[in-house]
């Protein structure tokens, strides 16, 4: 039985409400299991890397810091954004599982977006912080206090959940009436709501709009503050003292531009290109969704100074006592 034929259920004559939804994935590739493998080694890389950075930033006081507030809820929508998408899609594709009921489908898409959209805004609140540190290093601490950052990250994850419920709503307003095969790797709301056969007018105003405020706009802002900061460096008469300075910026780039140049390139060249390629597109956003995840704590693990100092205390703690 066809994937169309097998999930459709009629509920009235011109409204039809499918029962399950199928998941395409990779075609045409036959090797493609050796690619969800890497993703699983990828998923427990990220697990224990962001439970490590968790675990370290809350064990040691000393990080206690607004800093690293922000970095502990970047580690946390990382475990969770990649919690959300990659067990289910190797359920899906290692084990042959394609089939996803439809209620499933629309919480697994709301879950996925949301932990990236978080992602996506924190990264532009690391951002302020170290344009305050530099910029205003005097007020640095009267400025970014934790009821401060606490009501920004607030603010990332409130927003977030709130568009996107509103995003998933109206695709609950759809009818699927000539195919229910998603052609992407799990329940991405673009090609799901292009398969609807009634007005879907309003899911692609909410899609265009979601563009600039979780993929464009972030990076611009984070672009600004980097204008001010290379201003404010420039006033520093000491070559040294100015790449100190730089020196505490360079994880937060990286984690940006892990984060950023994948997803908007990809999105870039799929508006781009009428026949990017659904294989192209699979790939690209996979990895997009779970490469700056794996990358982040390594990144802050090894190339931040207070992290590292923090392992080394704590480790010296358990030496001691065992």
């Amino acid at each position: 039985m066809a994937p169309e034929e097998k999930a459709a259920i009629l509920i009235n004559s011109t409204f039809v409400r499918p029962a399950w939804f199928y998941i395409n994935g990779l075609t045409n590739i036959s090797n493609a299991k050796y690619f969800y493998v890497f993703l699983c080694f990828v998923y427990i890389v990220t697990v224990l890397g962001n439970c490590f950075l968790l675990s370290v930033i809350y064990l040691d006081e000393a990080l206690h810091t607004p800093k690293y507030m922000i970095v502990f809820n970047l580690a946390f929508a990382d475990l969770c954004g990649s919690t959300a998408l990659i067990p289910k899609l190797l359920d899906t594709f290692l084990f042959d599982r394609r089939y996803i009921v439809y209620e499933a489908c629309l919480s697994y898409m709301f879950f996925v977006f949301v932990f990236a959209g978080v992602q996506s805004w924190t990264l532009v609140t690391m951002a302020l912080d170290r344009f305050i540190a530099i910029c205003f290093p005097l007020r640095y601490h009267t400025i970014v206090t934790k009821p401060a950052i606490g009501v920004m990250l607030l603010c990332s994850w409130v927003c977030s959940i709130s568009y996107l419920a509103l995003l998933v709503k109206l695709v609950d307003r759809l009818s699927f009436c000539t195919s229910v095969v998603v052609k992407s790797f799990f329940c991405d709301h673009g090609p799901i709501y292009r398969m609807s056969c009634n007005d879907n007018s309003l899911n692609n105003i909410i899609a265009y709009v979601a563009f600039p405020v979780f993929i464009l706009t972030p990076p611009i802002l984070i672009a600004l503050t980097y204008v001010f900061i290379s201003l404010a460096l420039k006033r520093i008469a000491s070559g040294e003292e100015r790449l100190k300075a730089f020196k505490t910026c360079t994880s937060h780039l990286i984690l940006v531009a892990i984060f950023f140049v994948p997803l908007l390139s990809t999105n870039i060249a799929a508006a781009a290109t009428a026949h990017f390629h659904p294989n192209a597109r699979i790939i690209n956003s996979s990895l997009t969704h779970t490469i700056p995840a794996l990358l982040n704590p390594i990144i802050y693990a090894l190339r931040t100074e207070e992290v590292l100092n923090s392992i080394k205390k704590l480790c010296s703690k358990v030496r001691s006592v065992v």
